[in-house]
């Protein structure tokens, strides 16, 4: 076997690597984030803003990290997990003490002159450390499944104090489609969800919370075997009690958060301050009709009736200028980003890199649905970014670190060393 640094300049095996690399997972990101920087420098064109060669910038520097990731052995990660663990936290705990704050949230830490964002990088951190304990132990109870979530709980919480309620969203996401791929019950899911759903039944739509507590019964009944009976009677038991759960994670919440979930609702209550974000973005969306204004020529984007649109709501400034085709546009590449990543964990070599593809699928189909739920005024306004389009230097790298794992695994498949 080659040594490591031999491997990187062998020709041979560059020539190799080059045809085992799966180029269409490579090549579709690359497309988003060109598709993102033509769209970030619509949106600042009136006002010279230079966001947009950054965002190229940042996603020359992903690409040759992406690049190099893939070259790595995927595999010695699962040795080495707390190790990015412990960095990953201690990351998370400096944002407490060195953080700066911004729109009312403390999540970036100042590094040689630049703002970098912890709990971006987190994600991927989160999918290593759950990939090599899923890996290592069988999902077979649902205690099985709580042994292997614990590590989820300290990035969580320093995350969600920040605050920053969209990326813990995400951490959920990640954890609820690795453990699903590792053989818990979808049902098991479910009634750990149950709960929350019954607070938000509770308070909005009572008769459902009723009829949502005994379907609650009657899935525990069905996916907790040993124990039917009494399973199905502690699931109906505490989504009832669930309702008043509700206005303990409401009182929980900041107060911007809570007007976001309000305003979600009826964006129309305040349709000059926190509404104000939805109305235009929806606004944009329908303006652009089948083929859009044209470039340069979206009157939302181009008068800047959309604040910060080149972040969250970038989506909006591609459905008024490129209309529905480049909305269907986009939403075809992230398809076919997400088909590639199911099919690498399916023909992954072992547990450990079929679950770090399934983590990937799951942070990447969660945000971009979120994020363009939010655009379209389907889901709430939570600061989730659109990857690889959403302008945002630290979310960017951790996209295509995310990607460089995956086509590690990618490339691996079929060797059981390197040559």
């Amino acid at each position: 076997m080659a040594s490591t640094s031999w491997y990187f300049l062998d020709f041979a095996s560059l020539r190799r690597h080059g045809q085992e690399v799966d180029w269409l997972l490579f090549l579709l990101p690359l497309v988003l984030m060109v598709v993102g920087g033509v769209a970030i420098y619509s949106i600042g064109y009136a006002r010279a803003q230079p966001h947009w060669w950054q965002h190229w910038v940042t996603g020359c520097i992903g690409i040759g990290l992406m690049l190099v990731l893939s070259r790595l052995r995927y595999e010695l990660l699962a040795h080495f997990h707390w190790l990015t663990y412990g960095l990953m936290l201690a990351s998370l705990v400096a944002v407490m003490f060195f953080g700066v704050t911004e729109l009312g949230a403390e999540r970036w830490i100042p590094i040689l002159g630049f703002h970098v964002q912890p709990s971006e990088f987190a994600k991927v951190g989160v999918i290593i450390s759950l990939a090599a304990l899923l890996s290592r132990h069988d999902i077979e109870t649902p205690l099985d499944a709580l042994r292997a979530v614990w590590i989820l709980l300290p990035p969580w919480v320093l995350i969600f104090l920040q605050p920053n309620l969209g990326t813990s969203l995400v951490l959920v996401a990640i954890a609820l489609g690795m453990l699903y791929w590792a053989g818990a019950s979808g049902g098991w899911i479910l009634l750990a969800l149950s709960p929350v759903v019954a607070a938000v039944l509770f308070h909005f739509v009572p008769l459902a919370w009723l009829i949502w507590s005994g379907l609650m019964g009657t899935v525990a009944w069905c996916s907790l075997a040993p124990w039917r009976a009494g399973s199905a009677i502690a699931a109906v038991v505490v989504n009832l009690l669930s309702g008043q759960l509700g206005t303990w994670l409401w009182n929980i919440l900041h107060d911007y958060q809570k007007r976001r979930l309000l305003l979600f609702l009826d964006p129309s209550q305040d349709p000059t301050g926190g509404g104000y974000h939805l109305i235009q973005s929806q606004i944009a969306i329908g303006a652009g009709t089948l083929w859009g204004k044209g470039f340069l020529k979206g009157t939302q984007t181009q008068l800047n009736f959309i604040p910060e649109q080149h972040t969250d709501f970038v989506f909006s400034a591609i459905g008024e200028e490129f209309g529905f085709v480049g909305c269907l546009f986009v939403l075809l590449v992230f398809v076919g980003i997400c088909g590639r990543l199911l099919l690498i964990a399916h023909t992954a070599k072992d547990n450990f890199g079929s679950l770090l593809a399934i983590g990937v699928f799951s942070f990447i189909l969660f945000q971009t649905f979120v994020n363009i739920g939010m655009n379209i005024g389907v889901a709430p306004v939570t600061g989730i970014p659109l990857p690889w389009l959403s302008y945002g230097r630290s979310a960017l790298l951790a996209n295509f670190t995310a990607i460089g794992l995956v086509e590690s695994v990618a490339v691996l498949r079929h060797r059981r060393q390197y040559y």
